[in-house]
């Protein structure tokens, strides 16, 4: 186990490594950061000095060496725009969508999951076709159309829900309900498809030759087995969720990552940019990790591989 752990830490490092130089030159390959920084009515003299206050004049390689050795020290720069350390405006934004993940996939997990056990137990019948709609409608209705539709519905008509702002728990029900519809289809599908496959191994025919009752050969000898791509999938969707709820959070106006990183390309902040892409990879690495880990807890096969 040891030995898995260390190869997965190591190829985790690798990743966030390789993300950290991709990070950095997308926001210097796109143009000049000076020029961009600075507006359009800059003169040459203001895009000089900012390229030298910047240190934008400086080879790419020193440039990459100067940010990633200041990361390392938890100094990610500081704003040009807001004037403040970046470190304070992600700590700021960063709750907010953290909170928002972390529910969207609740309610995924919570949907998604007892709908593709349904299904495998019950294929080809109406809670089987129900399941197939609520995967078709996930997968074609846009998340941005679909929050419009929960905001009229809740927010307006029947006014049970708050649509806008962040400032208690109740607030982000709307938007995680929105965003995390979105994982369902997937993760329903995986599910019914892994429960099936279980549900006709030999382990468990002879669970139920030897009289378990049903709920513990669907839950024990069934589900624990078929659980395990899920969790690799839940990772993978809430690394998605972190970086992708740009338009939640727009929507619904709550000031997380997303909507930073909206404000912060149309007004050319490139060290929040950096540092925003940056922190986002290395969670989407990191929670990778963690399903790999978790994985190989529940299925000593894949660590002894």
């Amino acid at each position: 186990m040891a030995a898995y752990i260390l190869k997965r830490l190591v190829m985790t490092l690798l990743v966030i490594v390789i993300t950290s130089i991709v990070a950095f030159l997308l926001t210097h390959l796109a143009g000049d950061p000076a020029a961009a920084m600075a507006g359009a009515d800059a003169s040459p003299a203001d895009i000089a000095a900012i390229r030298e206050t910047f240190g934008f004049n400086q080879p790419l390689p020193v440039q990459y060496f100067d940010w990633l050795g200041h990361v390392l020290q938890g100094d990610f720069g500081r704003s040009y725009y807001l004037r403040m350390d970046v470190g304070e405006v992600l700590a700021e934004h960063a709750p907010v969508t953290a909170q928002l993940g972390v529910m969207a996939l609740a309610f995924a997990l919570l949907l998604s999951i007892p709908l593709g056990v349904l299904a495998a137990l019950r294929p080809n019948t109406l809670i089987d076709r129900i399941a197939l709609w609520i995967a078709v409608a996930g997968q074609a209705l846009p998340s941005f159309l679909f929050a419009l539709g929960l905001m009229y519905v809740f927010g307006v008509y029947l006014r049970v829900m708050p649509i806008s702002g962040g400032s208690s728990f109740v607030h982000f029900v709307l938007p995680a309900i929105a965003l995390g519809y979105y994982a369902t289809p997937a993760i329903m599908r995986l599910t019914r498809s892994g429960m099936m496959d279980v549900l006709q191994s030999d382990h468990v025919r002879t669970a139920r030759a030897y009289g378990l009752s049903p709920f513990r050969v669907v839950v024990r000898h069934g589900l624990r087995h078929a659980i395990i791509p899920v969790v690799s999938l839940a990772a993978v969707q809430l690394g998605f969720m972190l970086g992708g709820s740009i338009i939640i959070e727009s929507i619904f106006s709550l000031k997380g990552i997303g909507y930073l990183a909206w404000e912060s390309i149309q007004r050319a902040d490139i060290e929040v940019i950096q540092a925003i892409l940056l922190v986002i990879a290395a969670a989407y690495a990191l929670l990778t990790l963690l399903a790999d880990l978790l994985n190989a807890a529940l299925d000593p096969r894949i660590r002894i591989s």
